[in-house]
């Protein structure tokens, strides 16, 4: 087995990811512009925002996957999530008409099943005593937010439509919208992976389609608000075993990003240098990008 592969091992992570003419995440207390640190002008990506491409890409490939039925998701669009718990019980027979609660081993049954049919309670962990009570679930792994090295400069664009949304409006008239992006980001995000929160449902498949949905799952969530967005680099640092062989602050500052010219446009006007060569012992770095 690969080691980054390994669920019983601790792994942290770098994400680096950029965006060119876009909009990478929308702020929707400040009119959908780009997130942004007001303080730094440094730009801004939720964990939420990650997880969602992650979900979405586990979405289309997990349909494609041996056991399908293992990688169906908690937190999907449109979805209520009450009936998903619901069926839990159904499942496993413990359902009855106007049942508000189960008993304390029922929710534990639960949460297992839960667990074992929805990828991303497995990796995210969720809360799940919002309707009829199944407990609350730790997940292994935690994303910090995005944070880019530079400023980033948020532009309002103006756009029109040639075409009337009624007859009454006329044929001349044109609408008129904008949309806010900015020229060019490149984000750094944390990825953490917790062992001792794997419960019994994590497996070798799990993490390995986690890691490829960071680096692939950006083909797959084109649209022109998020302008050209593409992972530039995942680096795994993998530890000997569960309690870890290394801070992870140490492990991460051997990767440092330096820009090369005043006003970085784009990924090449940027030089990445990773100290691969002194490692913790018991610290083994997989490059994925």
């Amino acid at each position: 087995m690969t080691k980054h592969l390994d669920p019983t091992k601790k792994h942290d992570a770098i994400l680096l990811f950029d965006c060119l003419d876009g909009n990478p995440n929308g702020d929707p207390d400040m009119g959908n512009q780009p997130r942004i640190d007001v303080e730094t002008r440094q730009g801004l990506v939720t964990d939420a925002c990650i997880k969602r491409k992650i979900r979405n890409y586990v979405e289309l490939v997990g349909r494609d996957e041996p056991d399908a039925e293992r990688y169906k998701l908690f937190v999907e669009e449109g979805s209520v999530l009450n009936e998903k718990i619901q069926r839990g019980y159904i499942e496993l027979g413990s359902y009855t008409k106007n049942m508000k609660e189960g008993t304390p081993e029922q929710q534990e049954a639960v949460t297992k099943w839960m667990q074992a049919n929805f990828y991303d309670i497995r990796i995210f962990g969720a809360v799940l005593s919002t309707g009829l009570k199944a407990g609350q679930v730790w997940g292994p792994i935690q994303i910090n937010f995005g944070r880019s090295f530079d400023e980033i400069f948020p532009q309002s664009v103006t756009i029109t439509r040639c075409a009337a949304t009624e007859e009454r409006q006329g044929k001349d008239n044109k609408t008129m919208g904008r949309k806010e992006v900015i020229p060019y980001g490149l984000y750094k995000s944390y990825v953490f992976y917790n062992p001792h929160l794997k419960g019994e449902s994590v497996t070798q498949r799990d993490l390995e389609l986690f890691w490829e949905a960071l680096v692939k799952a950006w083909e797959f969530d084109r649209s022109s608000a998020r302008g050209f967005m593409a992972c530039r680099g995942l680096y795994v640092f993998t530890h000997e075993g569960k309690y870890g062989s290394a801070p992870t602050h140490q492990l991460f500052a051997k990767l440092e990003v330096q820009k090369t010219v005043p006003t970085p446009r784009k990924f090449s006007d940027y030089q990445v240098v990773l100290d691969s060569a002194n490692l913790a012992s018991g610290v083994t770095l997989t490059q994925l990008v």
